[in-house]
């Protein structure tokens, strides 16, 4: 009965207002230096514009965090079916993207136990339960015995399904957070295309891909589980194996168990380049973005510096010329536009 209204107010302002003012920017914590009614209402008006103006970088923040420790759930607990329908019930309460996120990680968490030990009764039955019992392809799979089952054709169906899925996760990721992340959407597909030997589609997606990143100030990335390492050339499987060697703790950080999109692209695009055995002149062109990306990535993503590294060193190697590069930047707008020139 002894608080009343003022000391309350006072209370709060102390107690919550002034930490929440904390987080924001310092000239927004400096308008809690005077908590005068005036001064106080506009003090409180900047932090809810500064909470809505972050808000989505929030919530970009938590669906980074998810989509890390959902494939490093799944990597060391494996799964079950009852497993499979909890994470799917469980998801599905959190955000519908989850739901999407985990069918895929699911379907490659069992192509890579079928590809290790083959298959077995329990993952058939994990299938069952991920699968849509409405396709013509899955109802196939499923209803063919043990040793009737072709185990490639079946790994073959798991990875495209699987793609599928992240393709889709993609563009959903895109639609709520295109405004403070560039996201492009086909990297899974750029890469399912790669491993099939497709590698025009995967010239002309990974170039796409690169032209949309080559500017962006954040981007997402591509993990390195072993569910989603399947996907990739065994250059960039030795990259990754090679860096837990060195430092084996790098596994429990997304950031360093990553490779960008954008570099992801340019290895592509040069892989595929050479396969198809393009000309010197557009070997050279993608060189000079991989110079640019090497600058664009901080020192503490080391994957993305090595995978860097070993296509310069790859490309390089095969120029009938010395090649120098340099590149300079210069200012337009809100971007940094690099000015090439080959010597």
């Amino acid at each position: 009965m002894s608080v009343d209204e003022e000391y309350l107010s006072t209370w709060f302002v102390h107690n919550y207002i002034g930490q929440c003012a904390q987080l924001c920017s310092e000239d927004i914590t400096r308008l809690f230096t005077d908590v005068s009614n005036v001064k106080l209402q506009k003090a409180i008006s900047e932090i809810v514009c500064w909470r809505l103006n972050t808000s989505v970088d929030d919530l970009w923040n938590a669906v980074q965090c998810a989509e890390f420790k959902i494939p490093a759930t799944v990597s060391v607990q494996s799964l079950t079916v009852r497993s499979c329908v909890c994470w799917i019930n469980e998801l599905a309460k959190i955000d519908k993207r989850f739901s999407v996120y985990f069918s895929a990680v699911a379907l490659l968490h069992v192509a890579c136990k079928i590809s290790r030990n083959g298959c077995n009764d329990e993952l058939m039955n994990i299938l069952s339960t991920m699968l849509d019992p409405d396709s013509n392809q899955c109802c196939s799979i499923l209803s063919q015995s043990k040793i009737e089952l072709n185990t490639s054709e079946l790994l073959e169906f798991l990875q495209k399904s699987a793609v599928e899925h992240l393709t889709t996760y993609r563009q959903l990721q895109a639609l709520d957070f295109g405004s403070v992340v560039t996201i492009v959407t086909t990297d899974f597909e750029a890469l399912y295309a790669y491993k099939r030997g497709d590698y025009q589609r995967c010239l002309q997606l990974s170039t796409q891909n690169a032209n949309a990143l080559r500017y962006a100030d954040s981007m997402s990335s591509m993990l390195t589980f072993a569910e989603f390492i399947q996907l990739m050339d065994d250059d960039i499987v030795s990259l990754t194996a090679l860096t837990l060697i060195v430092n084996p703790k790098l596994r429990n950080y997304s950031n360093l168990f990553s490779i960008s999109q954008l570099t992801l692209s340019l290895y592509l695009m040069i892989q595929c380049q050479l396969k198809l055995h393009h000309s010197v002149m557009s070997l050279t062109q993608t060189l000079l973005y991989v110079k640019v990306a090497q600058k664009k990535h901080p020192p503490h993503r080391p994957l993305d510096h090595l995978t860097l590294k070993l296509v310069e060193r790859k490309t390089t190697r095969l120029l009938p010329f010395s090649l120098e590069c340099r590149v300079i930047f210069t200012d337009v707008g809100d971007h940094v536009m690099p000015e090439f020139s080959v010597i």
